[in-house]
């Protein structure tokens, strides 16, 4: 096999190959992933509805992105315990788009960020995720935390609103004004959700909290609709067609329809099409959903490797999440990713290898096929609680108020600015933003620890006596573009009267292009003004950036020694 096929054949199916192929897999450890399985695929079915609903949709494609991708992602990644489906962190991008361009157009814009998520798979981008500052994820996920919230008040209340305006002050605004008609007992069933999900922990029990609070939400809302209350639930919400052409409440308890993602309805109702335009228009949101799934996915693998002490590839993760996202759509599948409750669960529950995902995705399927009616039964606002708990779980609200109150002035900055942002226009703003203000703080940070010293009278280091009119400076720090300005500049003013200097350059681990031009700059004014200049203990990436730009000696101005010493030896000679 090429190295470069070889290359190829780590980033697919990593993660099963090394746990089923290159370990010993037997029937002990099939059985300890088909239970795992079964475990979290219990937990993911009203996730994987509420996740949908909350994104825009009926909540059977939330279960189709369960079946389809989590089975595929487990197939292809190259993390063992992680489990995919659709995300709260996905709901502030897919909610705007189900709603601009309905189904297809949520599908389409998934198709396209698989593409993306492939591209970036072949071109081994999976370690660059890593350089994405803790403030920046942080400050999108506590933004996707609190629209998250907002989206959910009118079902955890059961408010009468017909859709919330785009602007996030005018949902604010919106959300005020229906207050007052709130349905008690839809917030009766939403608290009662809520509250069972905050005490169940107490119990220390293996079995997850929101399984619990939505069978005690569920049978409350039942016993109060039975008594005349009118709570909604998915059976009164959302309807399908049955192939007679009469219409079923609740959810289909069939396989997902195989289908063109352009060929599913748009927000009108008619089928969307494919053209250019619509690709061009979608392109922005596909980018945004690509690069939240890299980055959700392999912090749930990073997470993950720290629970259990082993590696994943993150390049072969990222070819899995793109072929989930790519093959998902044609399936009615949204957005999948790596979701960290759930993979978790996985790992605490059992699990050995892969094959426990790949079992979620069946016992979701078989819950689809066998319990659709029963599902039908589960309330809204109960599903809204829940998802006010999953917010409140991905916000990591103790780590942010951390961050506040110990990180430095310019991590705060760049933590509101993603979160203000994300909440406030889109998360592709603020992920931008964020990661562009982060890299700038930095860069400064960076260009002020780059310093200049005369050390001519320093007896320690500057052993030897030079001759009038002659200095030494040290430079510490790295002579990049933002600080090399500065640092040349100080020098010229500096030398400006002196017969010659040193510069002890021991202390410079880079020079880039930018400082190679600010020192070009001071070695032609020191020329001007009769000014000598010897540059001594060049570090290996600065020797080697002066000898690619062809800078060599130049009599009577400038010359280059190995060592400080032999530099004031040379000088001292003159």
């Amino acid at each position: 096999m090429s190295h470069r096929a070889h290359l190829f054949s780590l980033r697919f199916a990593h993660a099963l190959r090394e746990a089923c192929l290159d370990e010993r897999y037997n029937g002990a450890r099939l059985l300890r992933d088909v239970l795992a399985g079964l475990t979290v695929g219990i937990i993911a079915i009203p996730l994987a509805m509420a996740l949908a609903i909350a994104s825009g949709v009926a909540p059977q494609y939330g279960l189709y992105t369960a079946i389809v991708a989590g089975f595929v992602i487990a197939l292809t990644g190259g993390s063992r315990f992680s489990i995919s489906g659709p995300t709260a962190a996905f709901v502030v991008i897919l909610y705007p788009i189900a709603q601009q361009y309905g189904l297809g157009g949520l599908l389409l814009a998934t198709l396209m960020s698989g593409v993306l998520l492939i591209i970036m798979a072949i071109m081994r981008l999976g370690r660059f995720i890593e350089y994405i500052p803790e403030p920046v994820t942080l400050g999108f996920t506590g933004g996707i935390a609190v629209v998250i919230v907002t989206l959910q008040v009118p079902d955890f209340f059961g408010l009468s609103l017909v859709g919330l305006p785009e602007a996030y002050w005018d949902k604010l605004s919106a959300l005020a004004r229906g207050l007052p008609d709130l349905d008690m007992m839809s917030t009766l069933v939403a608290g009662a959700t809520l509250a069972v999900m905050l005490l169940w922990p107490r119990l220390k029990t293996p079995v997850p909290a929101h399984l619990p609070a939505v069978v005690v939400g569920s049978l409350l809302a039942f016993l109060l609709n039975a008594s005349g209350a009118s709570i909604d639930t998915i059976g009164s919400r959302f309807s399908y067609l049955l192939p007679d052409g009469s219409v079923g409440a609740g959810i289909p308890p069939f396989l997902p329809e195989l289908a063109w993602p352009w060929q599913r309805p748009d927000a009108s109702g008619e089928p969307l099409g494919l053209s250019w335009s619509m690709v061009r228009e979608l392109l922005p949101s596909a980018f945004a959903i690509a690069m939240l799934g890299a980055i959700e996915s392999l912090l749930c693998a990073v997470v993950l490797d720290g629970m259990t002490g082993r590696r994943h590839s993150a390049n072969s993760e990222l070819m899995g999440q793109g072929l989930g996202n790519l093959i998902t759509p044609f399936f009615g599948g949204i957005t999948a990713t790596a979701a960290i409750a759930r993979s978790a669960a996985n790992y605490r529950a059992g699990a050995e290898s892969p094959v426990s995902a790949m079992v979620h995705s069946l016992v979701i399927l078989l819950a689809l096929m066998s319990l659709a009616g029963v599902l039908a039964y589960l309330p809204m606002p109960a599903m809204a609680a829940l998802l006010v708990m999953v917010a409140w779980n991905m916000s990591e609200a103790p780590k942010a108020f951390h961050l506040l109150k110990t990180a430095p002035r310019s991590d705060i900055l760049v933590f509101l600015a993603c979160f203000s942002l994300t909440v406030i226009l889109d998360m592709v703003i603020a992920i931008t933003t964020g990661v562009l203000l982060a890299a700038v703080l930095f860069m400064r940070e960076m260009a002020q620890m780059t310093r200049v010293t005369d050390i001519t009278h320093s007896k320690r280091v500057v052993g030897a006596q030079l001759p009038e009119g002659w200095q030494v400076f040290k430079i510490n720090g790295p002579l990049f573009f933002a600080a090399a300005d500065r640092v040349f500049g100080e020098l010229a003013s500096l030398s400006r009267e002196s017969r010659g200097f040193i510069l002890y350059m021991d202390g410079v681990t880079v020079l880039d292009a930018g400082g190679l031009s600010a020192m070009n700059k001071l070695i032609s004014t020191c020329q001007r003004e009769g000014t000598q200049v010897a540059l001594a203990d060049l570090q290996y990436q600065p020797l080697r950036a002066l000898a690619r730009a062809g800078v060599k000696p130049i009599d009577g101005v400038s010359r280059f020694y190995p060592s400080l010493d032999e530099a004031l030896a040379s000088v001292g000679a003159q």
